[in-house]
């Protein structure tokens, strides 16, 4: 849902690239990424059709499965940023493809003349803003000392994607070049390389429809708002409870040694509400509320920028002493 762009991406490749695998084998030196072609008999071509459709089924399906992890950046920019991203992150990495391949004949000696085929740099090139913007948020724990998050999978699947060919590597190196070039307010590459606005509406016109999809009926809304996804893998591993209470519980001691105390009533509006006689006779006065605690601007974006509302995030923050992950966990359980 809200990511037709990424879906077009996730079907249309890879049935191309099934059908060239499977049935059309001939047309598939169409599809090859033949560097000594471009450079000595001007294929320019290649730089698209090479840069396009895999011609390796492992290959094909682990960048579908990173843009479909990735789909979260076209919920979260629209579809005309993220389209941005990937056009100017694919230019770059066109660019920069070809310096390194100078660059490692130069110093060891190599000739290249084949890289693997795909739209494999501007999938590399989204880790640069899901590893610096996606919130890391803790799973569980294997033999007591590695954490498995929920981004552990994504970069797995970024790893796997990274050993499947020989040159893969100067692929993945250039894709993040571009991503950290695209993402730099120095350099201003994302003013420059960006899809024009008239551009962006004739294709939410014309192939929008085809690629939307229906907003999901049959569950309930969970408040996580671009990562719907994350919030309903952790809702099914029951979000690692007793991490979390374990994190609270040393929260409290924290707290208690500081001469104060957690204040639940902020992480359960419920109990905010209850106007009973006893709360009412015994309501602490105003002069012995300690002040509130003051809340980092970035996590409270940080956290808003998950779906939760700004008042959600500054009492959650407020309550866990400022720590991101115990808020989060919070946010998520109530």
């Amino acid at each position: 849902d809200k990511a037709p762009l990424s879906k077009s991406l996730l079907l249309v490749p890879s049935a191309i690239s099934i059908l060239l695998t499977l049935l059309f084998q001939h047309y598939q030196k169409f599809f090859a990424y033949n560097l000594q072609a471009v450079k000595e008999d001007f294929q320019i071509w290649r730089l698209v059709c090479g840069r396009a459709i895999c011609l390796d089924l492992k290959d094909t399906f682990c960048s579908s499965l990173l843009i479909y992890n990735f789909r979260i950046f076209e919920r979260r920019y629209g579809s005309r940023k993220f389209s941005s991203f990937l056009l100017g992150s694919w230019m770059l990495s066109a660019l920069f493809d070809l310096l390194l391949v100078e660059i490692t004949q130069y110093i060891f000696g190599i000739t290249i003349n084949n890289l693997p085929s795909g739209f494999l740099g501007p999938v590399f090139a989204l880790f640069v803003p899901f590893y610096s913007s996606i919130p890391r948020v803790q799973v569980t724990q294997v033999l007591g000392h590695f954490s498995i998050t929920n981004k552990s999978l994504v970069y797995i699947l970024g790893l796997q994607l990274l050993t499947s060919g020989s040159y893969i590597w100067i692929l993945a190196l250039s894709g993040l070049i571009s991503g950290i070039c695209y993402n730099s307010s120095i350099l201003k590459v994302h003013r420059i390389l960006c899809v024009p606005r008239w551009v962006a509406k004739l294709f939410s016109w014309t192939l929008e429809p085809v690629f939307s999809s229906a907003e999901p009926t049959n569950e309930v809304r969970v408040g996580m708002g671009a990562t719907v996804d994350i919030q309903r893998q952790q809702r099914l591993e029951l979000l690692d409870r007793q991490i979390m209470m374990s994190q609270v519980a040393q929260m409290r001691r924290q707290r208690q040694q500081q001469g104060g105390m957690i204040n639940w009533n902020r992480l359960f509006p419920p109990l905010r509400h209850r106007h009973n006689a006893n709360y009412q006779d015994h309501r602490p006065s105003e002069q012995g509320i300690p002040p509130p605690t003051e809340v980092s601007e970035e996590q409270v974006a940080r956290l808003m920028e998950m779906g939760f509302s700004r008042g959600d995030a500054l009492e959650a923050l407020r309550a866990s002493n400022n720590d991101l992950n115990v808020a989060t966990n919070f946010l998520l359980q109530h």
